[in-house]
């Protein structure tokens, strides 16, 4: 079965015995192998969406830039939309029915300073819900806001999650990268238009 996605780190998880992909912010992945999907969250959502009959599941790890515009369409909206559809199209080519889509959507926390004023992680976590409610896909769990960060392991092929909230950090990794990403969507357009359906 081919694998869909953006997401180019792979190791093997000792700890699982399996094979391991890693997505950072701005990336997804999708399969219907027996394999972890594996991210760190801070602000940034990640949603586990997975069609359980088909054996297919794909995460995707965003997060909304800091404009103040409100509505789906928003310009900022537009990438948590972007980020939504290339993972439902891709899970679809992949063989999952959209009417048997499940989610589980886990992040959205207090976790950067410099964001508080704007609450990004709160913001992240409206839209997800939003977005998937008016997709018609029921969210079957959820772990968000909070000002921990975690660690969420996803095996798509049966929709089970594991989350790891991370209590102390020993260093800014997980800050930087999403001030990175941050900073480049603030930088970047998207181009062309985004479909909603």
């Amino acid at each position: 079965m081919a694998d869909y996605g953006s997401a180019p780190n792979r190791y093997y998880d000792q700890r699982f015995k399996i094979e391991a992909i890693k997505i950072l912010p701005g990336e997804y992945f999708v399969t219907g192998r027996e394999v972890v999907i594996v991210t760190v969250l801070g602000s940034c959502v990640s949603a586990c969406i997975y069609d359980r009959v088909a054996g297919v599941g794909g995460m995707n790890h965003f997060m909304l830039p800091d404009h103040h515009e409100g509505g789906l369409l928003s310009e900022s909206m537009r990438y948590g939309a972007y980020a939504m559809e290339m993972l439902i199209n891709n899970l679809i080519k992949a063989g999952a029915a959209r009417n048997r889509l499940e989610a589980k959507l886990f992040g959205a926390g207090r976790v950067l300073a410099s964001m508080t004023q704007t609450d990004v992680g709160a913001r992240n976590a409206s839209f997800a819900l939003r977005y998937l409610e008016d997709e018609g896909i029921p969210v079957r769990a959820r772990d968000m806001l909070d000002v921990h960060p975690r660690k969420v392991y996803f095996f798509p092929c049966e929709g089970r999650v594991l989350v790891k909230k991370i209590r102390t950090l020993h260093n800014d990794t997980i800050v930087q990268r999403e001030m990175e990403y941050e900073a480049m969507l603030e930088r970047v357009k998207l181009e062309g238009s985004v479909d909603l359906f």
